[in-house]
């Protein structure tokens, strides 16, 4: 029996290891990939509240070390079921516990266009930070319009001969600075108002086919690559029938980070709210860790 059991070991659920182990209590967490969550992809974190400056990776490694120095009990186990008991069940054993936090993150969604799939790996990728290399010098395109993209395309533009970036709308969603830098890049190039139709190429990736929502036109677009940056899908499906999610999947909770069912609580990018930061994903595993403790 564990006083606190976390699946998911993003930042959410490290905050919550850590605020959790200060409180006295036993904590287990469990995770079936990498510590760290997505930040770890990134390469320069500028927005978290003390730190100028840091790698994703150092980011969700001190949070780690940080967690494990307090006592936090980790392991490597893929969740397979929970009962209403709260008793989590993986392949490798079932582990009790007094409080449940859910903080498993969310994955990257898919444009949903034929050969995708076929595609991934060999020029279609959802993680500039991590293939990027692999298109020095070459042309690429990233497809999306929030912070995500627009980093995802700065990143590129300090390797690849050409970035395009495209967006379905006029304006981006991302924040104003960002864009203010991508416009000053000269291998950087915008393309509004275009959405990706269709992949082309043999072994590999050679160019996108983009449709222009305004003069209803087909662009044919030469690129080695293409990085998909369009937003997240929450990684819940396992908790349908245990606690509420909305229409999307995200977990229903409030800023107390509380579910319809007592004693499970929710955190980070896979709970139901508006803003999706790291400073949240911390906030979230906090106010959690804190309710568990109560339980």
């Amino acid at each position: 029996m564990k006083d606190v059991i976390i699946i998911g070991a993003g930042t959410a659920g490290l905050t919550a290891a850590i605020y959790a182990l200060r409180s006295g209590k036993s904590v287990l967490v469990l995770e079936q990939g990498n510590y760290g969550g997505q930040i770890i992809n990134t390469p320069k974190v500028e927005n978290y509240p003390g730190i100028e400056e840091i790698s994703g990776y150092e980011f969700a490694s001190g949070l780690f070390r940080q967690a494990e120095k307090l006592g936090m009990e980790y392991r490597c186990e893929k969740v397979t079921a929970i009962r209403p008991d709260k008793t989590v069940e993986t392949a490798e054993g079932s582990y009790q516990t007094k409080a449940l936090i859910l903080a498993t993150g969310a994955k990257n969604r898919m444009l949903g266009i034929e050969k995708e799939e076929e595609y991934t790996g060999r020029g279609v990728s959802y993680c500039a930070t991590c293939d990027g290399m692999f298109f020095r010098g070459k042309r690429v395109a990233v497809a999306g319009g929030g912070n995500t993209a627009l980093e995802d395309a700065a990143f590129l533009s300090n390797y690849c001969e050409k970035v395009y970036l495209i967006h379905r709308r006029d304006e981006f969603r991302g924040e104003e600075k960002l864009v203010s830098e991508l416009r000053d890049k000269e291998n950087v190039e915008f393309l509004l108002n275009k959405t990706v139709q269709e992949l082309e190429g043999e072994t590999a990736l050679q160019a996108v086919i983009l449709h222009d929502k305004i003069s209803g036109e087909e662009i044919r677009l030469e690129v080695n690559g293409l990085f998909v940056a369009i937003g997240q899908v929450p990684e819940t499906e396992i908790f349908a029938g245990l606690v509420e999610r909305d229409e999307k999947g995200y977990i229903v909770a409030g800023e107390d980070c509380r579910t319809n069912v007592g004693g499970i609580f929710a955190a980070g990018d896979c709970r139901k709210k508006t803003v999706r930061q790291l400073t949240t994903a911390a906030a979230d595993g906090a106010v959690a860790a804190l309710a568990a403790a109560q339980m």
